[in-house]
């Protein structure tokens, strides 16, 4: 009955995506969805796409291990981020009017940062992308008893997201995390509810993780805990505000107003839903400690899925893995096609135009139905490889998310600031700020990843160092046109 319902609805996800598609006009259509959406849809794919695997299986897992001041990163400071994205970043970006951040490099730095960040923000993408598809693949083996292992699992979820991504791009992507959001809100809410039934009540569970460790949010007062944690919540704080899908759901706000609130709301739609794994876990370790101490040490990102399935009616079983494939499809969807649509517009289709001999290799000299076709094509074949890296990677699902912000963080972060608030930015500022970044963080990375200040805080001091000197020094070469209005 359960996986019955559950193939039900993979199937309802997988139509609404097809269905999305015929709405498909063009390569504009397909990479923000032609700047159509009201309040209810952008803040429902904002909170859609940013609760995913992570939210419902490595909060909980890492909140039993670390408690609250292991949840810096997520769902803290991506709370933060998507607020601060409405507050200062949603109407700069709206009135750009542009398809990838790629485009906004290129206009106010010039090509060679266009091609520079448009690879570090694609690249950021892999280990997120790969989270959802190993908890597609753990959803599927707890589901099927073992019958599916988790590798065949996270086949046939990936290529479940590969279909409808490909076919409607932001369109698929945006109606079915809509139709997911409700679907994780109801059924996680639901959930909540009838499990702490069965542990005594909510008030017997807050009771438990108020009175436990775990509910410190502070590190503890040494220097290098402290930077440890300044560092995760400065990953995912500015690290995520450089990235494609950030931008996407901007870009599909039919006006500057919608793209604010739909970003806020999103925000904190998902600080509300975020909290509730945490709850169900301390309810748990209430109902079976004795499963949730098992599980700690083989895996506790398995905890929910199995206390739900041996402890739970049916009806609660299908709501949660509901909930839980909602926010791993919408999640997933949304992450292939953000760095999809980089590698298209940024990369393939200028290197493509210069072999067709277009003079000018902004011009639609291939044409727009070519353009959708290449970056339909760029989906599946990023698809493929991020499959490749999800059936061989041995971190974890929080791990895969949390450190796939820190390349952006170093690399694109100020030199996106800069370039919309500071107007003496310049490009040679642009072009000392990424070296300067990735240098120092990827030495540091290999010479001393264990020192107290981590790598990825000197990478972002030394990007904000270079733009400052690169911009107030003396220019080398001509001044840039400005094509983007700073």
């Amino acid at each position: 009955m359960l996986i019955t319902c559950i193939l039900l609805y993979l199937a309802v996800s997988i139509a609404i995506g097809l269905y999305a598609a015929t709405r498909v006009k063009g390569a504009a259509d397909f990479a923000v969805a032609g700047r159509r959406f009201g309040t209810p849809v952008v803040m429902a794919t904002v909170f859609a796409t940013w609760f995913g695997a992570e939210t419902v299986l490595g909060i909980p897992a890492t909140f039993w291990k670390d408690g609250l001041r292991g949840l810096v990163a997520d769902p803290f400071a991506a709370v933060g981020c998507l607020v601060l994205v409405g507050v200062l970043f949603a109407r700069p970006f709206h009135r750009m009017n542009l398809i990838t951040l790629g485009d906004y490099f290129r206009g106010r730095f010039g090509r060679p940062t266009e091609v520079v960040l448009s690879l570090c923000i694609a690249f950021s993408y892999l280990g997120w992308i790969a989270a959802q598809f190993v908890a597609l693949g753990l959803a599927f083996n707890v589901l099927s008893g073992g019958a599916i292992d988790t590798r065949t699992g996270i086949v046939i979820g990936a290529a479940a997201v590969l279909v409808y991504t490909m076919a409607g791009g932001m369109w698929s992507v945006a109606l079915t995390d809509f139709f997911q959001a409700v679907v994780i809100v109801l059924g996680m809410l639901y959930v909540a509810w009838m499990v702490s039934d069965h542990a005594g009540g909510a008030g017997r569970v807050f009771d438990a993780l108020a009175a436990s460790e775990r509910m410190r949010v502070l590190p503890d007062p040494d220097a290098k805990s402290i930077l440890a944690w300044i560092s995760a919540a400065l990953i995912v704080l500015f690290g995520s505000i450089p990235q494609q899908d950030v931008l996407q759901r901007v870009m599909s706000a039919k006006d500057e107003g919608v793209a604010v609130r739909g970003s806020i709301l999103g925000g904190l739609l998902y600080f509300a839903i975020a909290s509730v794994p945490i709850f169900l876990i301390g309810a748990a370790a209430l109902i079976d400690p004795a499963l949730v101490e098992r599980l700690v040490k083989d895996d506790p990102q398995l905890i929910l899925p199995t206390l739900i399935l041996e402890r739970t009616p049916i009806a609660v079983q299908v709501l949660f893995f509901g909930a839980l494939l909602s926010a791993i499809l919408s999640t997933a969807g949304g992450a292939l096609l953000a760095p999809a649509v980089v590698i298209a517009e940024n990369l393939v289709r200028p290197w493509m135009q210069r072999r067709a001999g277009a003079i000018d290799p902004w011009t639609e000299a291939l044409g727009d139905a070519r353009q959708l076709r290449v970056m339909r094509g760029t989906v599946f074949v990023l698809g493929l490889a991020v499959l490749a890296m999800a059936l061989t990677s041995k971190l974890s699902i929080y791990q895969l998310v949390n450190e796939s912000g820190k390349v952006v963080l170093v690399s694109a972060f100020v030199p996106l600031a800069a370039g919309i608030f500071w107007r003496r930015a310049t490009r040679q500022g642009a072009h000392a700020s990424i070296g300067a970044g990735l240098a120092a963080w990827i030495a540091l990375e290999a010479l001393a990843p264990d020192a107290v200040v981590p790598p990825v805080l000197c990478g972002l001091a030394a990007s904000t160092l270079g733009m400052v000197l690169g911009s107030v020094l003396p220019q080398v070469g001509p001044p840039p046109k400005p094509v983007i209005p700073v």
